[in-house]
């Protein structure tokens, strides 16, 4: 079975061709057919993938599968490969299922909407671009993926493009994520130079053999890809977009935090370790940066009155916990915590989602309230996934997830107790905003009615009863040392990624048990802060009362002045300089080019005999036959 790995990315991309050549020619139920079944189809195929993969020994082996030689010139011979191994296995399971019970939600959450087939052309194209991130055995592969997420964003986060402010969003996210990918390109021309070639594996190989750790050539190739793994996941200094990026409909928004798009930076960081294993100054810097992040978003969260916006920057936040995790070496934990948050961060999206649309397109929490009992089927799961983010102990996934996390950075030799601090702050920030979240939205009085005659069907409810599910029992797969047997999640990924370097080789456990109680005490000091601050539905009054307090309340609110320090450094002198010119012979020019590429549409138009459309169809339907055929024959 190892060697139907190809499907996995093969099938929603063929959904999205299907789906892009008969626009308009297919009825919505076969449009939901083909954009869930493609996916549906993924899922399946890499789940019997996986089972062959367990029981292929040793366990967490790699595979790697050539299809062809995608480029040969001088040396450089890229392949059309994918490369499976406990790492792209744990990654790539989470999108397929996740990725999957999106798709599901959002055939009924997206019924009315003019823009259905489009909507999951451009669905199926992302998964397919995630999973090529995710299995390439190739950095230029790779980065092929990297890009078709990025060009998936902005289609999706300016899928309303009736809308000038959801494509000025849709733009700000292209443009600040192709900084980083600027860096990350550069990175990958210093690498191929040096080192004479782009797969991972034998690129991590030659690099410990030629670089010496601490040098400036490995240091440099790390920070060079570092700036596009931090552009990806909205890390500072570059996560101005993705708050705006809630502009897209609710089921993007879980897509791009919980399985796709934010989270690739993460997984680059964890697939380059031995780069940045060679290179200890550029982690302290992925661990600072991801501690400041994390604390910065918190404090954000706590002041935003949009659903959508406080889940983006509570995304922000917890990709920020991955990152300090990485940073100081708990490459299993930040995996472990990629799980976890996919679960609760697609279900509290997906929940968001229907409150919105139950009340009629109301995003402010404020005008919300008292929907605990008028919608309890989407209550329960908002709270099943805001506990689990919160961590609240012992029920959850979060509290296991995140306890690891704060557990490595303590006892690591790469981390500390300044960057732990950090984390038990974020850990109860995380608390409070989330809480904050729920008691303003579910408790106090009713403000805004519910749509006549809303309910929800069973499409958009099995996507939050399974991820629920997992909320709750995900954890118990990687209990931590004293609560149960070696965690077979971490066992298992180590096969992959090294062990986190610890002061002590066998730790303490008394210190892990304080530790635990510790970020216990933070969750729920947070919630209960919030229960004193906003059961009765109030805001951040408190703090505003004062010209300090409403100073530091407008610094939060406005993600602490880096959109207005950007606009000011960069958008305006450079808008500037673009209008001293304008209507210039170079404006001329192209013009002239747009006018001509219109005349020639309008002709190429009058030829057109209405059965293009009929052949494009035949061809796709040819491909999936020869496809099916050459997998099961």
């Amino acid at each position: 079975m190892l060697d139907l790995l190809w499907l996995v990315p093969t099938f929603p991309l063929l959904g999205f061709l299907i789906l892009f050549v008969t626009a308009g020619a297919l009825s919505r139920r076969a449009i939901a057919i083909v954009g869930v079944g493609s996916v549906g189809l993924s899922m399946l195929v890499f789940m019997a993938v996986v089972a062959t993969f367990l029981h292929t020994p040793p366990l967490g082996h790699a595979y790697t599968q050539t299809l062809w030689t995608w480029v040969n010139v001088m040396g450089f011979d890229p392949k059309i490969a994918f490369y499976l191994d406990p790492l792209s296995l744990i990654m790539t399971l989470v999108v397929t299922f996740v990725g999957f019970l999106i798709h599901l939600y959002s055939t009924e959450f997206m019924i009315d909407d003019d823009g259905y087939n489009r909507f999951f052309a451009y669905m199926n194209l992302f998964v397919a671009s995630m999973l090529i991130l995710l299995l390439a055995n190739n950095l230029l592969l790779l980065f092929v993926g990297w890009e078709g997420v990025g060009l998936c964003s902005y289609l999706l986060i300016g899928f309303w493009y009736d809308k000038p402010e959801n494509g000025a969003a849709a733009q700000k996210a292209f443009i600040v994520t192709r900084i980083g990918d600027v860096a990350m390109a550069v990175g990958l021309f210093l690498l191929f130079t040096h080192l004479g070639t782009l797969n991972i594996q034998e690129l991590m190989q030659r690099a410990v053999r030629a670089w010496p750790v601490g040098t400036d050539l490995p240091i440099a190739a790390a920070l060079l890809l570092l700036g596009g793994a931090v552009g990806k996941s909205a890390q500072l200094p570059l996560q101005t977009w993705l708050p705006d990026a809630m502009a897209g409909p609710s089921p993007v928004s879980a897509l791009i935090h919980a399985a796709t798009m934010v989270t690739a930076g993460v997984y680059l960081i964890a697939r380059m370790h031995v780069l940045y294993g060679l290179a200890p100054s550029v982690e302290h810097l992925i661990a600072i940066g991801g501690a400041l992040t994390l604390l910065l978003a918190g404090f954000s969260a706590l002041t935003q009155w949009d659903i959508k916006r406080v889940l983006a920057y509570s995304t922000m936040s917890q990709v920020g916990y991955m990152f300090l995790a990485n940073g100081v070496g708990a490459y299993s934990p930040a995996i472990f915590h990629f799980m976890v948050h996919a679960f609760f961060k697609a279900l509290l999206f997906l929940s968001a989602g229907l409150v919105i649309q139950a009340t009629g397109d109301e995003h402010n929490i404020f005008k919300l309230g008292g929907l605990r009992k008028e919608l309890p089927f989407i209550f329960w799961p908002f709270l099943i996934g805001a506990s689990t983010l919160a961590a609240v102990p012992l029920v959850t996934a979060g509290f296991y997830s995140k306890g690891l996390i704060l557990q490595d950075v303590w006892s690591s030799t790469n981390g500390g107790p300044w960057l732990w601090a950090a984390a038990w702050v974020g850990e109860f920030l995380t608390g409070m905003y989330t809480f904050r979240l729920v008691f303003l939205v579910f408790f106090g009085e009713s403000k805004t009615p519910i749509r006549p005659q809303y309910r929800a069907g069973y499409r958009v409810m099995i996507p939050l009863i399974a991820l629920s599910a997992l909320c709750l029992v995900g954890g118990f797969i990687n209990l931590p040392p004293g609560l149960g047997n070696t965690p077979w999640f971490t066992h298992f990924l180590h096969t992959a990624l090294p062990p986190t370097p610890k002061v002590s080789a066998h730790g303490d456990m008394e210190t892990r048990f304080t530790l635990m109680g510790l970020a216990a005490a933070a969750s729920l000091g947070g919630i209960y802060s919030a229960w004193l601050f906003f059961r009765h539905g109030r805001g951040m009054h408190w703090l505003a009362n004062t010209r300090f307090g409403a100073a530091v309340h407008r610094l939060w609110f406005t993600d602490w002045g880096f959109d207005g320090l950007y606009d000011r450094a960069l958008v305006r002198p450079y808008r500037y300089w673009a209008h001293l010119n304008r209507n210039d012979f170079i404006d001329s020019v192209y013009d002239g080019v747009a006018w001509v590429t219109r005349r020639t549409h309008r002709l190429a138009a009058t030829t057109q005999n209405g059965q293009l459309r009929r052949y494009t169809m035949v061809l796709a339907t040819g491909s999936v036959i020869f496809i099916t055929m050459v997998v099961f024959l």
